[in-house]
């Protein structure tokens, strides 16, 4: 193997769910409805937001980067997967490096972004009267594009920090995907950099936005409470009660993988952990948050004439 950004690894064996060909074609073909469901979903959900002025509001502008963001995590990973389950399981070491930056990248957006609804929804409950000048078209630009840049500046130095590890071997990831922690315990040489960095990144991202997105539900219940109306209650909690079990799902995987890392019983627990945010999560998004959505489902009815 020949020396490449300081290592002698040339390429990454992950390893799969199972060596078993009739169960691999079986997870194929589980993991491609999926991908396809994930990409239908959610494209369908930037496409009515993008078409339907009668959806161009903050809670939507935001839905819409989740959709997008979402879109981008499968796609990260799922393809690769696929390829791996019917082919040869290995990744270049540049093809390592490119998935770990994007789905680092993608997942440190959508923690961000869930703070961000939460504050848009914070503000549309508890401050009615002020919503539309605390949540103008600049203010919500701000917002998300701070989420894109904040996390993709995170990714880079990440990356960046794995990148000048050496690796001379194993090369044998034990996960089907290329990831922080399983990455590190293949590393040659000193990884105490990349863990203080993990742990800033994890202050930051899982504890400090996790706590403002708490905070936040916790004024909007407080709020939702003082409502005299059944009916006034039922509708505030509909706006926000999608979103809070999407958070949920989301922290809990996020934090047993990357705050608790070591915390699992198995690596195959990790395994099925990542696949809940790399590929249920994107999959079932765009349900949790549509099913019960009159908006979309009288924008998407407009797409498509024949849907009664």
């Amino acid at each position: 193997m020949a020396v490449s950004n300081q290592t002698i690894v040339t390429e990454f064996f992950l390893q799969g769910f199972s060596e078993t060909p009739p169960l691999q074609l079986a997870l194929f073909f589980i993991f491609f409805f999926l991908y396809i469901m994930a990409l239908i979903g959610n494209a369908l959900i930037v496409w009515a937001i993008s078409l339907d002025s009668g959806l161009h509001t903050p809670m939507y502008f935001f839905l819409a980067n989740l959709a997008i963001l979402d879109i981008g995590c499968t796609s990260t990973v799922l393809p690769k997967l696929l390829e791996n389950l019917v082919d040869k399981k290995s990744i270049s070491y540049d093809g390592c490096m490119t998935q770990l930056y994007f789905l680092t990248w993608f997942l440190g957006a959508e923690l961000l972004l869930f703070t961000a609804m939460a504050y848009d929804r914070y503000v549309a409950i508890c401050h009615p009267l002020h919503y539309t000048t605390m949540m103008s078209r600049m203010v919500c630009i701000f917002l998300a594009g701070s989420v894109w840049a904040i996390s993709a500046v995170s990714s880079s130095v990440h990356t960046g920090l794995m990148a000048h590890l050496t690796f001379c071997g194993p090369n044998q990831i034990k996960h089907f995907l290329c990831e922080i922690p399983t990455l590190l315990l293949l590393s040659c040489t000193s990884t105490y950099l990349n863990n203080v960095m993990i742990v800033i990144a994890d202050v930051y991202f899982g504890v400090i936005n996790f706590g403002f997105t708490m905070v936040s539900y916790g004024f909007i219940i407080s709020s939702i409470l003082k409502i005299r109306t059944k009916e006034g209650k039922k509708k505030a909690f509909s706006t926000c009660s999608s979103h809070l079990i999407v958070v949920t799902i989301y922290y809990t995987t996020i934090i047993y993988t990357y705050i608790l890392p070591g915390s699992g019983s198995s690596m195959d627990n990790g395994k099925i952990v990542a696949v809940l945010y790399t590929t249920i999560s994107p999959t079932l998004n765009p349900l949790i948050y549509t099913l019960r959505n009159k908006d979309f489902k009288t924008a998407v009815k407009k797409m498509f004439p024949f849907i009664q």
